[in-house]
C-alpha cells in the first residue's frame, strides 16, 4: 500500500459508523499507525473476515482519507471488545483515538461493559485516557 501523505494543518476530522470498510482501508490505516505489526495483515482472508464479523467499525476520514479506525465485536447490550484501535502515525496525539473510543461507547446499549487489550506500547496512551486497569482479567488463547 502507498502511504497517503497529510496535510500538516489539523484537518477537519469526520467520524462515522462504517459497516463495510473495505480491507485494503483496513489494512492501510493498520500500516499507516503501527498496529499492523501485531495484525494479521498478510492474510487478506482473515482480515476480510475480522472486518465481516465485527459489531461495530467507527473509522475517522481527514478530506476523505482513513486516519482512524475502532473494530469493536459486541452484542451492544452487555459487552464490546474493541480489538482494534488505530490512528495514523501522523495525526496521532490530537485526541482522534479517544473520540473513536467515545463514539464506540456511545453507540452501545447503557451499562454495557467496553473493555480493550492494550498493545504493550499504547499502555500510556489508555492510562493519560483516563481508562482503569482491569485486574482480574485473563488470557485463555493457549488454555490445553
Amino acid at each position: 500500500m502507498a502511504e497517503q501523505s497529510l496535510p500538516h494543518s489539523l484537518p477537519t476530522i469526520q467520524y462515522a459508523v462504517e459497516p463495510d470498510l473495505t480491507a485494503d482501508a483496513f489494512i492501510d490505516v493498520l500500516e499507516r499507525s503501527g498496529l499492523a505489526e501485531r495484525r494479521p495483515v498478510g492474510d487478506r482472508p482473515r482480515v476480510e473476515a475480522m472486518l465481516r464479523n465485527a459489531g461495530l467499525i467507527v473509522t475517522a476520514r481527514a478530506d476523505g482519507a482513513l486516519v482512524g479506525v475502532a473494530r469493536s465485536v459486541t452484542d451492544f447490550v452487555y459487552c464490546c471488545y474493541l480489538s482494534d484501535l488505530a490512528v495514523d502515525r501522523a495525526l496521532q496525539g490530537r485526541g482522534i483515538g479517544k473520540e473513536l473510543m467515545r463514539r464506540t461507547r456511545d453507540a452501545m446499549g447503557e451499562g454495557t461493559m467496553c473493555l480493550l487489550l492494550s498493545a504493550p506500547k499504547a499502555v500510556t496512551f489508555y492510562e493519560q485516557a483516563g481508562m482503569k486497569r482491569h485486574e482480574q482479567a485473563f488470557l485463555f488463547t493457549d488454555l490445553d
